[in-house]
Parts: structure tokens; C-alpha cells; sequence
């Protein structure tokens, strides 16, 4: 089957999750990932304009981030996934994760997200969320036993700014860049079918350019499907 071809039937069969989690052996609790109600890219999003004597509601309006006029329609609360580590990098063997189920056995094609950088042209801006060489950053787990990182400054990806998220994607029309484990050969992965699939997050503040240890990542993006919403622990922690 081919690339497009099972990208096609993927979008109009299949829904994957995307599960929002934390990796910290040591207990460090300096990690967290989580799935909030309104720190999402908004689509059609409902807002309150106050009345005259800033009293109550007026009227209600509509909301749109550019970056995002398409978005998840199952998406009801404006979901966004939060992905944090706080103090060191390195030296600190913990990370907050997002794993992707679901998608095993599909044929990768076009992988993306919406992150939050208001003001921003370009994510490697300083201001918003974090955005580097190595964080957040897809780690891809091929069928055929290969290994794959892609993070989310390197190799670059084809970038839509909006008012406070930038839309990013790899792939689709153009080549799927991946360094691949242990060579960090840079590979064209589409066409690959997918074992396993993390979003990972584990550069806290000690990382430029913004020193900030935070992102905020909305409407994944597996082979044009979109998913902004999901389960999440941090309630129960």
C-alpha cells in the first residue's frame, strides 16, 4: 500500500489518542504532562464581551487563532497538552511524555502540532514555549526495528505563525526529515510503518533560548488527523 494511500484510509478510519504522562524513575516530581481546558490553539472558540459598565456579559463573540482555523472538532474545552520540566536538563534522568496509541501499524506520512509562541514568527523564538534542537520531540520506533528522533527545532519544519501558536509540520509534499539512532543520519521516514510513537519533553530551564522548561502543544498531527485533546493523570497526582 502506499504512503498516501494508507494516509487517506488512516484519516477516515482511524482516532488515535494522545496519552499525556510523566517518565521519573527517580520521583523527582519535576516533570509533568498533562491534557488543560483553555490553554489550547482556539478554533471557533466562544468569548465573553463584557457590557457597557464592565459588569457583566454584553454579547457573546467568536475566536479564532490563525494558526489553527482547522483544529479537533471533538475538542469541546479548548484542550491543550502541557508538557514541563523543571531545573536541569541532564543531569535530571526524567521527562514528560505524550505516547501515541493507536497508530501502530500505519504507514508514516506527515507528523505536526500547534505551540503556543504569541508574538512569535518563527519557533525558534525566545518567547512562548520552549522549542529546541531536542525537546519537544518526536521519538519514532519503526517496524523494522529502526529508531528515529525528530526534534522541534531540527531538522526544521514547514511553519504557520497565527496570533499565539505556530502550526508546524514534517512531511506531507515534502521530505519527512528524521536523525536515526546511532548513526544521526538524516532519513526521509516516509513510507515507514510505525511500531511506536512519543512525543518527548526533557530540556527544563537550563536550555536556551528562552529558559522557560515549558511548552504548550495542541492538535497532534499524524498523517493529517488531528487530535487536541486527551486523557490525563494530573488530576489524581
Amino acid at each position: 500500500m502506499s504512503a498516501c494511500l494508507s494516509a487517506a484510509a488512516f484519516a477516515g478510519n482511524n482516532r488515535f489518542q494522545v496519552k499525556a504522562d510523566e517518565f521519573d524513575p527517580g520521583h523527582t516530581h519535576l516533570v509533568q504532562g498533562a491534557w488543560l481546558g483553555g490553554i489550547g490553539c482556539p478554533t471557533n472558540a466562544k468569548i465573553a464581551l463584557p457590557n457597557a459598565d464592565f459588569t457583566g456579559v454584553g454579547r457573546f463573540s467568536m475566536f479564532t487563532d490563525t494558526a489553527c482555523t482547522a483544529g479537533d472538532p471533538d475538542d469541546k474545552n479548548v484542550e491543550g497538552l502541557l508538557l514541563a520540566k523543571t531545573g536541569p536538563s541532564v543531569t535530571n534522568f526524567a521527562a514528560a511524555v505524550a505516547r501515541i496509541d493507536g497508530v501502530r501499524g500505519e504507514i508514516i506520512h506527515e507528523l505536526g502540532w500547534d505551540i503556543r509562541k504569541p508574538g512569535e514568527d518563527t519557533s525558534a523564538g525566545p518567547r512562548g514555549s520552549h522549542c529546541g534542537a531536542g525537546a519537544p520531540r518526536w521519538d519514532i520506533q519503526t517496524r523494522d526495528g529502526r529508531f528515529f528522533f525528530l526534534g522541534c527545532n531540527s531538522p526544521p519544519a514547514v511553519q504557520q505563525p497565527g496570533v499565539g501558536f505556530i502550526r508546524m509540520r514534517w512531511g506531507g509534499a515534502v521530505p519527512l526529515l528524521a536523525f536515526e539512532v546511532p548513526s544521526f543520519a538524516l532519513v526521509d521516514i516516509r513510507g515507514l510503518e510505525i511500531q511506536t510513537l512519543t512525543i518527548v519533553f526533557d530540556e527544563g530551564y537550563d536550555t536556551g533560548p528562552d529558559n522557560f522548561g515549558v511548552a504548550i502543544l495542541d492538535n497532534i498531527d499524524i498523517n493529517g488527523v488531528l487530535v487536541g485533546k486527551g486523557p490525563t493523570d494530573a488530576d489524581a497526582r
